[in-house]
């Protein structure tokens, strides 16, 4: 698997987010940016995001990732 087919993934499952993907083999650093994160705790963003990967984490092609999700106006003042 790489970045872009996991970046891939993660934009099908959340249609109006931005979604940027580093890193190879069985290993990324996936960065989203949604409205859909609004009204939610950092735990349940990183569970919205694990489910549109979980298949590819059950099989084994994705072993470990770091998520960082934000709402556009988190990432205008914070993630950028």
């Amino acid at each position: 698997m790489d970045a872009k087919t996991v970046e891939a993934m993660v934009s099908e499952a959340l249609a109006d987010a931005t979604v940027s993907v580093d890193g190879a083999g069985a290993n990324y650093d996936i960065t989203v940016v949604s409205d859909v994160f609004a009204d939610m705790r950092a735990v349940r963003r990183q569970q919205t995001v694990y489910a549109t990967i979980n298949q590819a984490i059950a099989s084994g092609s994705i072993h470990a990732v770091n998520i960082r999700a934000f709402t556009p106006a988190e990432w205008e003042s914070e993630g950028a």
